[in-house]
């Protein structure tokens, strides 16, 4: 297991369907694709690449409309992004991967999944979106019309510095969104131009309006059956909050849920150590899911997971009562 030089980790580029896409890719062995959230980069995994390209083939994408990919007038649906991942990965000639997705890169490996169950190892989710309509107030502010306005206010003189000293006392006061703070300050950074806010918006849109979030998987979460997927969540975040763990782990047979206590959105930049141990555990303790057309085909048939007994049962009732409350708490907050 070589060091990873730093060349591998500057960005390389492929032209697909005509527009340029950005990503990492250092290591070898088996295939490890980390997706990040919207208004981010890859970048974002920057410092994690190295550890883990030592016992994997790390692939981290700018999605499009994103860091350096293109940002065109285009489709950004959560479909449309899972859609372009695999595109990539296919000009790679990487045929199946283990996804590790935050935020909405969540929800993008969620839809990876449910669209291209054959090549899909492993799900790792990192605070993900898509389970519940709760999201924080700010996301849905911005989905409103008029957003770019408010967005390109940002950009004037003076305006970082302030925003800076607010994200500092959100820190010093201790709240939720103050653990993201430096997170929060790139967001701003990531939008320097109206085309970048342009892309934001829209991404934003397709999965964010003025009630929440609008995607949801908990309808289809069953079909995860038989894959291992394991989730990671903040029990201090503020942008999609912890209670949509336990209500995904609830929702998605055999999932492993683990908490990162005191972290908010980004649990793998708050405790980076603890995050790079548990990837490496569960990638190496587990299978690659074995797919099976016939599997996949019982499962939407039956609508549910194959439960049975009793006490199969009694999970699936709890199951469906998590999934009940979580719904009810998140149309709640959205009113």
């Amino acid at each position: 297991m070589r060091p990873v030089r730093k060349d591998e980790l500057a960005l390389q580029y492929r032209v697909v369907h005509g527009y340029r896409r950005a990503f990492r890719m250092a290591g070898s062995g088996p295939v490890l694709v980390l997706i990040h959230g919207i208004g981010d980069s890859s970048a974002t995994w920057a410092e994690l690449i190295p550890d883990l390209a030592r016992t994997h083939t790390v692939i981290a994408p700018d999605l499009l409309g994103h860091g350096a990919s293109d940002k065109p007038r285009a489709d950004y649906s959560v479909a449309a992004y899972a859609n372009g991942v695999r595109d990539l990965l296919t000009t790679l000639g990487v045929e199946s991967a283990t996804l590790v997705g935050h935020s909405l890169g969540g929800g993008v490996a969620m839809q990876f999944a449910y669209q291209f169950p054959e090549r899909t190892e492993r799900l790792i989710l990192v605070s993900a979106g898509g389970v519940g309509s709760e999201v924080n107030p700010m996301l849905r502010l911005v989905s409103l019309p008029g957003a770019h306005l408010m967005l390109s206010t940002l950009r004037l003189p003076g305006m970082r510095l302030q925003v800076g000293l607010a994200v500092h006392l959100l820190k010093m006061l201790d709240t939720d969104l103050g653990q993201d703070a430096p997170e929060l300050l790139t967001l701003v950074d990531a939008l320097p131009d109206d085309t970048s806010r342009y892309a934001f918006i829209r991404t934003l849109r397709a999965v964010v309006d003025w009630r929440g979030q609008v995607v949801t998987m908990l309808d289809r979460c069953y079909l995860t059956q038989g894959m291992p997927t394991m989730l990671l969540w903040g029990d201090r975040d503020s942008v999609v909050p912890v209670r949509h763990a336990y209500g995904a782990h609830a929702a998605m047979p055999g999932s492993r849920l683990e908490i990162f206590e005191g972290a908010g959105h980004f649990p793998y930049h708050s405790d980076p150590a603890r995050f790079l141990s548990l990837i490496e555990e569960f990638t190496s303790t587990t299978s690659p899911a074995d797919w099976s057309r016939e599997h996949w085909r019982e499962l939407l048939v039956e609508g549910r997971p194959a439960v049975e007994g009793a006490g199969g049962r009694a999970d699936l009732a709890r199951t469906q009562a998590l999934e009940s409350d979580l719904r009810e708490a998140s149309e709640r907050s959205a009113t």
